[in-house]
């Protein structure tokens, strides 16, 4: 499938991973949004890039968001409830915004 127009689109890095959520239009002006984990790895004098993408459709967005804040929540009050997450709260220069828009989702 071919990638469509970026409407959107938020880069975060973490650590050795970068995660890219962004937003693309399809031909009949729907959107969807993509997600891709980026893991560098060296190769020779350079780097190479091993990528992970998942598509996520509008009529999924509201279960997959509730099962990933469940998963969460689960992790960080029942497995690991001593653990301070607040350490790991992101910096500024590790998120960046392209094509910052008034696009809802309705």
């Amino acid at each position: 499938m071919e990638d469509r127009e970026q409407i959107y689109s938020k880069r975060v890095r973490a650590g050795k991973r970068t995660y890219f959520f962004d937003v693309r239009s399809t031909r009949s002006n729907d959107y969807y949004l993509t997600i891709t984990e980026s893991r560098r790895h060296p190769q020779g004098d350079g780097f190479t890039y091993e990528k992970h993408k998942m598509f996520l459709y509008k009529e999924d967005f509201d279960k997959f968001v509730e099962a990933l804040k469940e998963a969460v929540d689960h992790v960080k009050t029942e497995l690991m409830p001593e653990v301070d997450f607040s350490q790991f709260e992101s910096k500024g220069d590790e998120v960046d915004v392209v094509g910052e828009s008034d696009l809802k989702w309705d």
